[in-house]
């Protein structure tokens, strides 16, 4: 068996002896993986909770920098390990014969993709939904003093590159272990990763709105369209699903006509 055709999460390394089967592997990894970022988010909006009020109000305090900007270089500095280290491993690690791969295991494959993808619209509800409407709140409510805010360090400078990680991770798995998305670029998956990806750029025009234009935090101004249209991309998940059904169909059949 190729290095490709191991799993791309580093938790089967693991239980890949245990016997089961792969389909179970796969689960228990996905499952560990959706905890995992549960457990990550959680403890964020506890962290929030506890000392947003009490030191994030004012950045010009020391205690801001004791609870806050630590929090911000800590995060910075596992994102730019996770980074290389994943979506390099997913390169160098690609199937470089994707013609030869067995029907079974492509549909193993479908089934990864379709993992990934979930855990990453699973990354972009908590950023683009939960942080996002609670970072405008918190704007209504306390002085937006600095692009680095209690809402800030956590929403724009964790939870947006980290929505881009799964998503690019996704798309690079799809284009280097799928021959259907190998061949050619899918105008669904490249939204649906993308186009949230783009919120990213909003963000800054959004700032620099609320620091030049007007400081209140009106849910329709026009320099909130941006994050909409984004969001509305991720709607490619859904053509994402019908193409790998659509493949799935012809190596069933495959398999069904086998000898």
């Amino acid at each position: 068996m190729s290095v490709a055709s191991h799993d791309i999460l580093p938790a089967k390394a693991a239980i890949k002896k245990s016997g089961l089967p792969w389909y179970i592997r796969d689960l228990y990894i996905y499952l560990l993986t959706f905890a995992g970022l549960t457990v990550i988010y959680v403890g964020l909006r506890s962290y929030q909770g506890e000392f947003g009020l009490l030191t994030g109000l004012d950045s010009s305090e020391p205690e801001f920098k004791t609870y806050w900007m630590r929090l911000l270089y800590i995060e910075l500095g596992a994102l730019a390990l996770v980074f290389p280290a994943l979506w390099g491993y997913l390169w160098f690690t690609r199937d470089r014969n994707l013609d030869a791969i067995a029907p079974k295991e492509e549909i193993r494959r479908y089934f990864t993709l379709t993992m990934w993808i979930s855990i990453y619209t699973f990354a972009v509800y908590w950023a683009g939904s939960f942080f996002a409407e609670q970072d405008n709140s918190w704007h209504q409510a306390s002085v937006r003093d600095s692009p680095f805010t209690a809402s800030h360090i956590i929403e724009f400078y964790f939870n947006f590159p980290a929505y881009i990680l799964l998503g690019g991770s996704a798309w690079i798995y799809a284009r280097t272990r799928l021959p259907l998305f190998a061949k050619g670029f899918s105008l669904p998956l490249t939204l649906a990763v993308f186009g949230p990806f783009m919120l990213m750029i909003a963000v800054g025009f959004n700032e620099w709105g609320h620091t030049f234009w007007f400081r209140e935090e009106f849910f329709g101004a026009p320099m909130h369209w941006s994050f909409a249209i984004g969001v509305w991309f991720g709607l490619g998940v859904s053509g994402i699903l019908l193409q790998q059904v659509s493949r799935l169909i012809e190596l069933l059949d495959q398999i069904e006509d086998a000898p």
